[in-house]
């Protein structure tokens, strides 16, 4: 895990979030959750300090709800199911969309990417990304969120992982 302390990565993160228009709220999760210290109810992600392992997981839950049209992203909640059937809303964008914040907030890959999660596939992803190869880019430049090389030419536009959007429209 980065060298940056556990509040500190909170803190920069929960920034950026209200930044771009997601709510965050911060208070105690009573339960057990999908990953510890993190809920999502109605479209707000619910925060617990003290029961939040991993700081990055927090932008990848942003991430499920950021790249849902806006309609959706206000109702959803809980293990967010049935959001992966929304075209461009899956885990490879959800993933790509983390990524683009991670580097946004100026924060090392390892902080996403970090040792207790992607199922063991931390270390291929931080190097998959560090190349340039970026799974679910494709999705969010569809989506109207990023733009890919072409479209960053024609269009004197910054190319992923730049975001035009943070937040999905429709």
């Amino acid at each position: 895990m980065s060298s940056i302390a556990t509040h500190e990565l909170q803190d920069r993160i929960v920034e950026f979030l209200r930044g771009i228009g997601l709510s965050v709220r911060e208070e105690a999760i009573a339960g057990d959750t999908f990953l510890p210290g993190l809920a999502i109810v109605n479209g707000e992600l619910i925060l617990d300090r003290a029961r939040n392992t991993w700081p990055g997981d927090l932008l990848h839950e942003a991430g499920h709800l950021a790249v849902l049209p806006d309609v959706l992203r206000r109702t959803v909640g809980g293990n967010l199911h049935g959001t992966e059937l929304v075209l461009h809303a899956g885990e490879p964008e959800v993933t790509a969309w983390a990524y683009a914040a991670l580097v946004e907030i100026g924060l090392p890959a390892e902080v996403l990417f970090h040792e207790g999660g992607y199922g063991g596939k931390s270390a291929g992803l931080c190097f998959t990304y560090s190349i340039g190869v970026y799974p679910g880019a494709a999705g969010l430049s569809a989506a109207g969120m990023a733009a890919t090389p072409a479209q960053a030419s024609a269009a004197s536009a910054k190319v992923y992982p730049a975001m035009l959007r943070w937040l999905r429209a429709a």
